[in-house]
């Protein structure tokens, strides 16, 4: 059962006392520390990576040195920054007090709020069932309630049958997305396949930040007897017994083979990846986020970047 309040100046007042107050003073900065982009002034020059844009290249300093070398800028003061939401039924699941959309109503309004408070556009694209809600990236209190209120409407029954097409959700909103921006893609990333050769093309023009919500109850099944499960997206219902020790080995690799798949899509995708579940900190997610995102910048300057920091590794779990 949700607890958020449903009026989006309650709802901002509430993560202001319990996460944002506690971010002032922590993360150091502000995001042109963590993400360089398409500005005017030089920040470093570094070896050529995978999914580098090529027009970054410094051919001067290529010729010197007989490797390909890229020009970093810092991010321009004002950036657009979007949330691509999947509101999809999946979304609608939780164990506790909180489902997997509201966690992610919490991390768009926490981040749009800390984005907007240096001046930045911020910008929605979230789309459920049957359609996509559409709000352009703009600046001021009045349209990040706008954002917060079409977050927390409700979402269009699910088609019974048919499942979330990530893809598809990836490749309207990159239309809409006019100028290169900072994305974040918001989704519990149970979908169609498909969906990680469309994000990665959406991270060549823009700087991808995927956000992973997930619960507890979607990786291990506690013994609960007989209960009916139901597919929220296609309303398939199955009975089983969870009594059956056999029956929850067997959900359990049936989730770490969804998961394994999932993580897999990420990586090829090459996209940074924060996991929060649904029983986690908020405010700490984001700050190991925050911390993940320095050290990969400062060790791919540096060229000896881990893989547990490559783009699309987990950044907070």
């Amino acid at each position: 059962m949700s607890t958020l309040p449903r009026d989006p100046e309650a709802l901002l007042r509430r993560l202001d006392w319990t996460v944002i107050r506690r971010l002032d003073g922590l993360l150091h900065g502000d995001y042109r520390t963590l993400f360089r982009g398409t500005g005017l002034d030089l920040a470093d020059l570094r070896e050529y990576q995978f999914q580098d844009d090529v027009r970054h290249i410094d051919w001067n300093v290529t010729a010197r040195l007989n490797t390909p070398y890229v020009r970093e800028y810092l991010e321009d003061r004002e950036v657009a920054a979007w949330f691509i939401v999947d509101r999809s039924g999946s979304l609608g699941f939780g164990s506790g007090a909180l489902s997997k959309r509201d966690l992610a109503v919490n991390f768009v309004s926490v981040v749009a709020k800390l984005l907007s408070r240096h001046g930045n556009a911020v910008g929605l694209y979230g789309h459920d069932a049957q359609q996509a809600s559409v709000l352009p990236a703009r600046t001021g209190r009045r349209h990040l309630l706008q954002v917060v209120h079409a977050l927390q409407s409700p979402t269009a029954p699910a088609t019974a049958g048919r499942t979330t097409d990530l893809g598809a959700i990836l490749h309207a909103a990159a239309g809409c997305i006019k100028r290169r921006s900072l994305v974040f893609v918001v989704s519990d990333f149970i979908s169609a396949p498909g969906w990680p050769a469309v994000l990665a093309r959406l991270a060549q023009r823009h700087e991808v930040i995927a956000l992973r919500v997930h619960d507890p109850l979607e990786s291990s099944l506690p013994d609960l007897g007989l209960v009916t499960l139901e597919d929220i997206e296609s309303g398939e219902q199955i009975q089983v017994d969870t009594e059956d020790r056999a029956f929850r080995r067997r959900f359990e690799a049936a989730a770490q083979r969804r998961e394994q798949a999932v993580r897999q899509g990420l990586m090829r995708a090459g996209v940074d990846t924060l996991e929060v579940g649904t029983t986690d900190d908020l405010a700490d997610a984001v700050l190991r986020f925050a911390d993940l995102r320095r050290q990969r910048s400062r060790l791919a300057s540096a060229g000896s970047l881990p893989a547990h920091l490559a783009p699309g590794a987990a950044g907070a779990q």
